[in-house]
């Protein structure tokens, strides 16, 4: 909201934001827009005359009389809109949500946007927003679309900072809120519906995605169907990563598919920030020999390992049985969120540890394997010094385990690089040890 209110400052300025469905884009348009004096618009999957109309309908609300005249194309409703802000000495913000459904309604749509966008009679600013990643980045970033180079900003809306589960469940353990990340991640609709079930973990997951009738059984379906094109071709994949093939080999053996064929997929399912491809420490990033794909979002993990392989048990089985679909999965996927978290805190962790605040920040957080080395948790060099830290994530430590040793190092290439050894486990060791990284401190380095 601070970046859109600088946007402001410039006369005419063109902002977009995109992000996948239920991030909350539209909620902190009309949020923001209750204090700017904006006018919201959303368009929908109508023709182009009926997405004119209720175009119209909504300027309406500022202009009386504008909804009463029928636009034959949208430089005639442009223009009238230019000659009615004059009169009114209105400079906007107009907001345009849901932006890739006047695209794919008219062909024509961004050339003429374009030629308005750079009208010198143009006064009010402008900005739009859409679910559809692909759509909104091949209109504002391509550089053969009309909109190319014309943004005064443009920028993606993530998910809410996993710290701040802390204060949408007050009253849970620090434990316990990673459980919850494991299941729902930080799409702040997800947890909006998990709310009431704040005190039972189990109730929320069963009343809102394992049972057939909650409001979540079938949305990674509604995600697909909403992209621009439809996306629901790409579902196979995500069934095939979500059931442990991360390999190209092993995804393209799942579908009983070439690996060659499945680039152009793979590209477009990261290009909607569904999947994202981990390569190991000290690995050439564009070298694809040893990536992995994993699927980003914690409540899509879930879905795709728990209710897309029990579909049909869902359907009539009881409650019972439904929860035993996640139980089988539960440690599983809350330990990979843990790691997943560990890694995301790490390059800022010298804010809450007091040993490491000469030594970060830290770079990005990467796992690392080859071959049969030990595998690592997380990786990452020091952005100020020569340290390297190397972490452990542990889910659940034994009496046996002994805190903070045993990280071993084999064949990574780290050179002579001091190390600094990590342990990150959710809930605070008896033992006093300064390597020790709990769930607390991982959520407060994550706010």
């Amino acid at each position: 909201m601070r970046r859109l209110d600088v946007s402001l400052r410039t006369p005419r300025s063109f902002v977009a934001i995109w992000g996948r469905p239920r991030v909350g884009k539209s909620r902190v348009l009309i949020e923001w827009g209750r204090r700017n004096s904006a006018l919201y618009t959303v368009a929908d999957q109508s023709s182009a005359a009926i997405q004119r109309h209720y175009f119209a309908s909504a300027i309406g609300t500022r202009v009386v009389g504008f909804e009463d005249v029928e636009y034959p194309n949208w430089q005639t409703l442009f223009d009238r809109l230019d000659h009615e802000s004059a009169g009114l000495d209105w400079h906007g913000p107009l907001i345009i949500d849901e932006f890739p459904y006047l695209i794919a309604a008219d062909a024509e749509f961004l050339a003429t946007l374009q030629k308005w966008l750079d009208s010198p009679s143009r006064r009010s600013s402008v900005i739009v927003s859409g679910s559809s990643i692909r759509v909104m980045k091949n209109a504002l970033l391509n550089q053969d679309s009309p909109l190319y180079g014309r943004t005064t900003e443009a920028f993606p809306l993530g998910p809410l900072r996993p710290g701040h589960l802390t204060e949408v469940f007050p009253n849970k353990s620090h434990r316990e809120l990673v459980s919850t990340y494991a299941v729902f991640g930080s799409i702040p609709h997800y947890l909006e519906l998990s709310e009431p079930y704040s005190e039972n973990l189990v109730d929320a997951v069963d009343t809102l995605i394992l049972d057939p009738k909650g409001p979540l059984h079938r949305e990674p379906d509604r995600i697909l169907e909403q992209e621009i094109p439809n996306a629901t071709s790409l579902r196979p994949i995500l069934d095939a990563i979500g059931n442990g093939a991360h390999k190209v080999s092993e995804i393209a053996g799942s579908l009983v598919r070439q690996a060659s064929g499945l680039a152009a997929p793979l590209a477009a399912l990261m290009e909607m920030d569904l999947i994202r491809r981990e390569t190991p420490f000290g690995s050439d990033p564009k070298s694809g020999k040893r990536s992995l794909y994993q699927i980003s979002d914690p409540f899509l993990r879930f879905w795709f390992r728990v209710v897309a392989p029990n579909r049909s048990l869902l359907a009539s089985a009881p409650r019972e049985a439904r929860l035993l679909c996640w139980e089988r999965h539960r440690s599983q996927l809350e330990t990979y969120a843990w790691e997943e978290l560990s890694r995301m805190a790490t390059p800022h962790l010298h804010r809450v540890l007091p040993e490491l605040a000469e030594r970060g920040p830290f770079s990005v957080a990467q796992r690392y394997w080859y071959r049969n080395d030990h595998e690592l948790d997380l990786v990452a060099r020091s952005l100020s010094g020569p340290e390297i830290l190397l972490g452990e994530a542990k889910w659940r430590i034994s009496e046996q385990d002994r805190i903070g040793e045993g990280i071993r190092i084999g064949s990574l290439p780290i050179g002579q690089a001091p190390v600094i050894p990590l342990v990150f486990t959710p809930d605070a060791h008896n033992e006093t040890s300064e390597n020790v990284v709990d769930a607390r401190m991982v959520l407060e380095a994550l706010r």
